[in-house]
This record gives structure tokens, C-alpha cells and sequence, in this order.
């Protein structure tokens, strides 16, 4: 019997392309394993440049408060490809990621049902995601959009539950378009006549090209600053919910930005009351909430013992120019909060916008250590490329062979008490995580 490693590196082979934007391959596919696609729970689908995964993890924890049994499909994995497909268990027992067995009995059917024919790795197990949720009974299934939306291959789903349009930026411009509006107009092709769409915060350029699409399909919008609004205030997060006003408690994920995606989920709860969430269930949601590699704090395990006594050591797999703004904004906030000088560890894809990422950090980091991404799916950039792209936005760089030794020559170059930051790719991160494993890992 293969292992799934095995299986997947083999689907790996069935398309020239890593990515390949079409929904004919997984429809013919589907058809062929009996549409299971067609017999899921309620689904919610989450589109956006940034927050798809904390809105993710915002709902889940919410339904898993409520004793709903939930079912989550999301994309890149961090560690192991089986975080991908996450199963419910009974009611009242959280999801867990689908086990080994289980994984290479769907891949093992999903593969002998496409008979080699020509189809990405996305999509093969994309089929083999919607095989696994509609054999396991479920609550509801948070489907996390892959890559766009119009053609991803969970847009296959005739008529989700709710869907959900996060914060769009410029990001895949070569695959999605080089403009916020086409990529707008992408993310917005998961809308659904009849269905209703939350839309969270938006630039005018994207906010228009949605509103555009939605007058266009018949799917009705519940908007950001129209229909609902959230912001902080002493202390608690405030969520205008149409004529109501909820007083919540703060998110339990970090940084100014998850007042809007934290905001955005509570919206999202809202319009699936009809599954059983009630305001209890968002309250004790938005606090237990987890998303790893998200200004995630390191403790404890072979990383952080590399750092001195009372230095932090964080982790976040944002990547484009967005994300870059954000983390800034959350490190300049924690430097008000508590001094110390910030150091940046980075790798980051080869398609990814280096300067611009790491633009926004110009004035707050003292320097930058440039690592490679080994083993990653798509080329990275050279530790030097990306160091001169640090140095071309007014940064400090240097190079290193790998994370351990980025911290190491940190730690030798400025002794003391310091805060330093693993960023650029979730590739990276997974590969952090996966030398941290066994560690208790905190949140903020």
C-alpha cells in the first residue's frame, strides 16, 4: 500500500503545471466519482488576497463553541499535507486533519477513478477533499478558495451556504491579473445568484468591481461600511451588525488588521445563525481562536533557545505587499508596547514582490537575513536577490544558509534583549514549524 507522500508525488506528475486556472478537469472528475461535490453540508466560501485564513480560523472556532461539527478545507499545509483536510468528529469533539489511512484510501480512489487523465495535483485532491467531506456527516464545511476564485477548483460547488469576499491586493498578478480590479474580478467569481456575500473591508477600485459582479450575478451583498462596520474600542471589539451594536470581546489573533477580518467573521456568524450560532458561541470564538504561522510567538524548543534570555522570537507566513504593511504595523504597535529592537529573518517565492513586502518595514527593523526556501514547490528568490531587494528599499541585509543560522548570527551580532521575526512564505513558516514540532507553540 503507498503512503500518501507517495500518491501525491505521483498526482504531482498528471499536468506539465503546478497551477493551471480551469474548472472542465475537476468537473469531468468529479462526475466520475459520483459528484460528491453535490452532497456536502452547508458551505461557506472564503475568497480574498489576505485574511481568507483567519476568517477560516474565526469560523470554525465559533461553530466548534456552538458544538457543531465542522468540516475545514484549506490551502497551502503548513507541515503535512493532511491540514489540508480537516474532518469533523462527533458533536461536541473538534475537527482533527484527516488521518494517513484515510488520506490514501481518498487519494488512492480519487486517482484510480481519473485513469491518468491530464489534471493538476489542486485539483485531483480538491476532488479528493469534496470524496472525504461527503462521506463524513458535517455541520457545515469552510472551503477555503485556492487561488482566485472564477476558475479555482472549489468553485465547483453549485450553491454554498454563504460566501465570503476578504480583503483584496495585488498578489499572483501573472496568474490573476496585474491590476486590483482584475484580481477583484477574479475572487468575485465564487458569487452566486441568490446566495449572499459578506464582503469585508475593500480598496474603491476592488469594492466596485465586486459590487459590479454581484449586481451582475443576483447575488446579494452584506458589505463593509454599509452593512456592518467593527472597530475597537476600551478594550472590546464593537461589530455594527446592521441595527444591532455587539460588544465583544478583543480577537484572539494579533495585530490592528484582525479587527477587521475578526470583525468581518462576526458578520459572517451572523448570516449563518440559521446553523446555530448564537452570540455566546462568536463570543467564546473570537478568544479561542488559533491560526499557526500568523504573528505567531515562539516559545520554548530548538529555535528559540538559539536567542538569548528575554528575547521573542515570532513567525508569520504573510507574502506580498499587504501582508508587509500589516506585520509592520502590528511590530511597530508591540515596539509602543513593549521596546526592543526588531530583526527580520526572510525567504520568500520568486514571483513574490520582495521590495514590496518588505518595504513598509524601512525605519522599524534593523536588519534583514536573507534564507532560502529548500524543497519549496515553485523557486524562491536567492538569499542575495532578496537581500538586494532589503537593501533597495532602505534596509540592512545579509545572507544565511538557513533559519538556525540567521538566528545564530543575529544573536552573535547583537547580544541582549531583541525581538526577531521569521517571515515571507508560509513555506518557510511550515518548515519552521516543522523543526519546532512537539513544542508548544503561543498564539500572540
Amino acid at each position: 500500500m503507498p503512503t500518501s507522500d507517495e500518491l501525491l508525488a505521483a498526482l504531482k506528475t498528471l499536468h506539465p503545471k503546478l497551477i493551471d486556472l480551469s474548472l472542465g478537469r475537476i468537473e469531468r472528475l468529479l462526475g466520475r466519482l459520483g459528484d460528491p461535490h453535490l452532497r456536502l453540508p452547508p458551505v461557506v466560501h472564503i475568497a480574498g488576497t489576505n485574511g481568507k485564513g483567519s476568517m477560516t480560523a474565526f469560523l470554525r472556532a465559533m461553530f466548534e463553541a456552538a458544538g457543531l461539527r465542522v468540516h475545514v478545507y484549506t490551502s497551502p499545509h503548513l507541515v503535512r499535507f493532511h491540514e489540508r483536510i480537516v474532518l469533523a468528529g462527533a458533536a461536541g469533539v473538534p475537527a482533527r486533519p484527516i488521518g494517513e489511512a484515510a488520506l490514501v484510501d481518498v487519494l488512492s480512489r480519487t486517482q484510480a477513478v481519473n485513469n491518468g487523465d491530464d489534471i493538476t495535483q489542486f485539483e485531483i485532491t480538491t476532488a479528493a477533499a469534496f470524496l472525504a467531506f461527503s462521506e463524513h456527516p458535517a455541520d457545515v464545511l469552510l472551503l477555503e478558495v485556492g487561488l482566485g476564485g472564477r476558475l479555482d477548483a472549489t468553485n465547483v460547488v453549485p450553491r454554498p451556504r454563504l460566501c465570503v469576499i476578504m480583503p483584496v491586493s495585488l498578489d499572483h498578478a501573472d496568474k490573476l491579473g496585474a491590476t486590483v480590479g482584475l484580481i477583484a474580478a477574479e475572487k468575485a467569481g465564487i458569487l452566486k445568484r441568490g446566495v449572499p456575500a459578506v464582503v469585508s473591508v475593500q480598496s474603491d477600485e476592488a469594492g466596485q468591481v465586486i459590487d459590479d459582479i454581484a449586481s451582475r450575478t443576483g447575488a446579494p451583498l452584506i458589505a463593509w461600511g454599509q452593512d456592518f462596520d467593527a472597530y475597537e474600542q476600551s478594550g472590546r471589539l464593537v461589530v455594527q451588525w446592521q441595527e444591532q451594536l455587539l460588544d465583544l470581546p478583543l480577537p484572539g489573533l494579533l495585530g490592528r488588521h484582525q479587527i477587521a477580518n475578526a470583525g468581518t467573521a462576526v458578520a459572517a456568524a451572523m448570516a449563518l445563525s440559521d446553523l446555530g450560532l448564537d452570540e455566546a458561541a462568536i463570543e467564546a470564538g473570537l478568544t479561542r481562536v488559533v491560526w499557526p504561522a500568523r504573528m505567531q510567538r515562539l516559545i520554548g524548543g530548538p529555535l528559540p533557545a538559539m536567542l538569548g534570555a528575554g528575547c521573542e522570537l515570532w513567525l508569520d507566513g504573510g507574502h506580498n505587499p499587504a501582508a508587509g504593511q500589516v506585520l509592520a504595523q502590528t511590530l511597530a504597535d508591540l515596539e509602543d508596547r513593549s521596546p526592543r529592537p526588531l530583526h527580520l529573518v526572510c525567504g520568500m517565492m520568486g514571483l513574490k514582490d520582495a521590495a514590496g513586502f518588505l518595504a513598509p518595514f524601512r525605519g522599524l527593523a534593523r536588519d534583514v537575513v536573507a534564507v532560502p526556501i529548500p524543497g519549496a514547490n515553485e523557486a524562491p528568490h536567492a538569499p542575495e536577490t532578496l537581500a538586494e531587494a532589503a537593501r533597495s528599499v532602505g534596509l540592512t541585509a545579509s545572507v544565511a544558509r538557513d533559519v538556525a543560522a540567521a538566528l545564530g548570527a543575529i544573536e552573535a551580532a547583537h547580544p541582549g534583549v531583541k525581538r526577531v521575526l521569521i517571515c515571507g512564505s508560509l513555506y518557510l513558516a511550515g518548515q519552521v514549524l516543522a523543526q519546532q514540532e512537539g513544542v508548544v507553540a503561543q498564539g500572540n
